[in-house]
C-alpha cells in the first residue's frame, strides 16, 4: 500500500508541475505574442508611412545640417581653427544615423521579444508532451535507491502550506497586480517605439555638427525600452515558476519585474519619452535659429 502511495505521489507531482508549468508558459507565450503584436505595429500601412515621412523629415534636417557643417568648417578654416578629419567624421556618424534610426530599433525590439519568448519557453517547458512527463516519471522512480530514501523529502514553502486565508488572498493580488502591470507595459511599448522614432529624426540635424549628446540618450532609451521588453516578462514568468515552491521569494520576484524601468532609468537607460522629447525640440529650434542665421548672412 504504500508503495502504490509513493508512486501514485510521484506521478500526480510531475503531471502537477507539467501542467502548471504549461499554464506559466502559456503567459509567457502570451506576452511574447503581445510583443510580436509591437513588432506587426510597423508592418501597417499607415505606420510605414508614418516611418517614410519621419525617415524623409531626417534626411532633410542630414542635409540642411550638411551645408551648415561646411559653412562653419569654412569659417573656422579662415582662421586657422578648422578641423577637417573630425568634420568627415561627424557627416559620417550622421550618414549612418539617418540610414539606421528607423529599422534599428524595430530589429533590436524583435530581438529582444523572440529572445523573450525563447527564454520563457526554457524556464516553464512550454510545448512539452506529455510523453515527456511519462519518461521523467519513469527515471524519477528508478533513479530512487530505496522507499525510505525517496520518502524523507524537504516540505516546500509554497502556496499549498500558506494556512491563513487572508494570506492566500493577499498573495493572489499581489500576483495579479505583477501581473497585469507588465500587461499594460506590453501592451503600449509598440506606440512608444514609434514615437521614439519620430523623435529621433530631430536629432539628424546636430549629429553632423558634432552634437551628439541628444542622440546618444535617444540610443539609450531605444536599449532600455528593449531591454525593459525582454526582463519584465521573463523575471515575471521566473516568479511564477519560483511561487509553487517558496510563495514569498516568488511573489518578490514578480514584484520586481515592475521595478525594471526605474532601475535601467537610474543607470541612464530611461525607458520614457517626456525627457527625450524635450530635448528634441530643442534641437529643432536650434535647427531652426541656425538655418535662419545662416540664409540672412548669405542674402547680405
Amino acid at each position: 500500500m504504500f508503495v502504490f502511495e509513493f508512486v501514485a505521489s510521484t506521478v500526480m507531482d510531475n503531471l502537477i508541475d507539467w501542467f502548471y508549468g504549461q499554464i506559466v508558459g502559456f503567459l509567457g507565450n502570451f506576452f511574447s505574442e503581445m510583443g510580436n503584436m509591437g513588432v506587426e505595429l510597423f508592418e501597417l500601412d499607415w505606420v510605414q508611412s508614418v516611418v517614410l515621412f519621419f525617415s524623409q523629415l531626417g534626411w532633410a534636417l542630414f542635409g540642411v545640417s550638411l551645408v551648415v557643417c561646411v559653412f562653419e568648417c569654412g569659417i573656422a578654416y579662415t582662421s586657422g581653427r578648422a578641423n577637417i578629419q573630425e568634420t568627415a567624421l561627424n557627416i559620417l556618424k550622421g550618414f549612418l544615423a539617418v540610414c539606421l534610426f528607423t529599422t534599428v530599433p524595430v530589429r533590436l525590439y524583435s530581438l529582444s521579444v523572440s529572445l523573450q519568448g525563447t527564454f520563457a519557453a526554457g524556464l516553464t517547458g512550454y510545448g512539452t508532451s506529455i510523453g515527456t512527463v511519462g519518461q521523467q516519471i519513469i527515471e524519477d522512480l528508478s533513479g530512487v535507491e530505496s522507499i525510505t530514501a525517496s520518502s524523507s523529502s524537504a516540505v516546500g514553502l509554497g502556496l499549498s502550506v500558506i494556512t491563513s486565508p487572508i494570506m492566500l488572498i493577499f498573495c493572489i493580488i499581489m500576483m495579479a497586480y505583477a501581473v497585469i502591470k507588465v500587461f499594460f507595459s506590453n501592451l503600449k511599448r509598440g506606440g512608444i517605439l514609434l514615437i521614439q522614432i519620430a523623435v529621433g529624426s530631430l536629432y539628424m540635424f546636430s549629429i553632423p555638427r558634432g552634437y551628439t549628446d541628444g542622440f546618444i540618450q535617444w540610443c539609450k532609451q531605444v536599449i532600455g525600452l528593449c531591454l525593459t521588453a525582454f526582463l519584465q516578462a521573463t523575471i515575471l514568468v521566473a516568479g511564477l515558476m519560483v511561487v509553487k515552491d517558496h510563495a514569498l521569494l516568488g511573489l518578490g520576484l514578480m514584484l520586481s519585474a515592475g521595478e525594471v524601468p526605474r532601475i535601467a532609468g537610474t543607470f541612464g537607460l530611461d525607458t520614457t519619452t517626456r525627457a527625450n522629447i524635450m530635448s528634441a525640440v530643442y534641437t529643432a529650434q536650434a535647427a531652426v535659429n541656425t538655418t535662419r542665421t545662416i540664409v540672412q548672412a548669405v542674402a547680405k
